[in-house]
């Protein structure tokens, strides 16, 4: 998906369209993932859908839950959810931010390389 150290660097409108792409996939990711905390807040705990959105995008963002659970399997549900957030939040930040890093990472290579030549 990136070109290596002895490419040339990415044409800047390529860099938005690869930028563009990584930013749909971990909007993607986002979506699946409140999409699935909605639904276990709702099945588990019986919570109404507005307030399942508003606990998992909460618990999907690292602030944590708004309405108190009660119930045993909403309990481990949430337990799970937010173990699973607080990885996805890192991951998906990764995602969305890979070609701003490549980028930086390999024009910084470039200038090493024209600097010793």
């Amino acid at each position: 998906m990136f070109e290596h150290k002895s490419h040339p660097l990415l044409p800047v409108h390529l860099f938005y369209k690869r930028l563009f792409f990584s930013a749909l996939v971990g909007l993607a990711l986002v979506a699946v993932s409140l999409a699935v905390g909605m639904w276990g807040y709702h099945y588990f705990e019986g919570m109404r859908w507005i307030d399942a959105f508003v606990n998992a995008a909460m618990i999907l963002s690292g602030m944590g839950p708004l309405l108190p659970i009660v119930t045993s399997g909403g309990k481990i549900f949430a337990g799970i959810y937010a173990i699973y957030s607080g990885i996805a939040l890192i991951s998906i930040a990764g995602i969305i931010f890979a070609p701003v890093f490549h980028r930086f990472l390999h024009r910084f290579h470039m200038e090493q390389s024209q600097s010793k030549q």
